[in-house]
């Protein structure tokens, strides 16, 4: 069985299970895009009729960001609604903020699906798909002992593989699941339960990471053999505290090897 050396830690492995945002890819170059089209739209319809969108708190109240003096997202909190909802959760959010502007629900909800279609329009024509550093050398040593991966994400299955084949990774991962295909997503059991059979291996002899504390309390009630949380010791929502669960936590995939192959920045 593989070696997966992390620090002074090893642990043998069958397969390894990836969070694909702010674990595959650059959070922040992603969504931090897709959640200022949004809200820029829907503030936009709003004046058109009149309306005006205030939220107590600002914009980070209503997603988890953080944002620079311009009001660009810089950051997001690892365990708030951007990091861990659906897309559905995520638009619900702001339909009751559309409703506490004065708009009917069901109009509320028209809008917010317009502007969601928008942004995700947007996202296609600019493909602000980014790399994490490192964690291509790290999908290449795997591939090349044959250790499955499978990706487990928040994110709609075919938006997913979309932003998978825009970062060139689709092909390291034999099987992706998203949201969608479980009644339950993160943080219960149910999505690493179902990339798990696909990949033919047990959950209690698999490796999960991903950068939010839901990833690993999946991990952990599906019995995952290790769950490792990648953080950023200069981000505002660092620290140990933001992953309770976490077997270990990393602050780069420079940390992590496999059978003596190091993954490089």
């Amino acid at each position: 069985m593989p070696e997966l050396i992390v620090g002074e830690r090893s642990c043998a492995v069958t397969g390894i299970l990836f969070d694909k945002d702010g674990t595959l890819l650059d959070f922040v170059s992603m969504w931090g895009c897709w959640s200022e089209h949004v809200l820029n739209g829907f503030k936009q319809r709003l004046a058109a009729l009149g309306l005006q969108l205030s939220m107590t708190g600002g914009h980070s109240s209503l997603w988890g960001t953080f944002h620079s003096k311009d009001g660009t997202i810089v950051d997001y909190d690892r365990n708030g609604p951007l990091a861990m909802g659906t897309m559905e959760e995520l638009h619900a959010l702001l339909i009751w903020q559309g409703y506490r502007s004065g708009l009917s629900w069901s109009a509320a909800k028209e809008l917010v699906h317009a502007c969601s279609a928008a942004a995700n329009e947007e996202l296609k024509r600019v493909r602000p798909a980014r790399p994490i550093t490192g964690v291509e050398a790290l999908l290449k040593a795997c591939r090349a002992q044959r250790i499955p991966l499978g990706v487990v994400t928040a994110d709609e299955t075919a938006a997913a593989e979309m932003h998978l084949d825009w970062l060139g990774f689709r092909h390291y991962f034999a099987a992706v699941v998203g949201t969608d295909q479980v009644e339950r997503g993160k943080p219960f059991p149910d999505m690493m339960e179902l990339v798990c059979r696909k990949l033919s291996i047990e959950c209690r002899e698999a490796a999960v990471i991903g950068d939010t504390n839901g990833d690993m309390r999946m991990g952990k009630a599906a019995g995952a053999k290790l769950c490792i949380a990648l953080g950023r010791p200069d981000s505002p929502a660092a620290g140990s505290n933001h992953f309770p669960d976490a077997d270990l936590i990393i602050d780069s995939y420079r940390e992590i090897r496999l059978g003596g192959i190091q993954g490089e920045d």
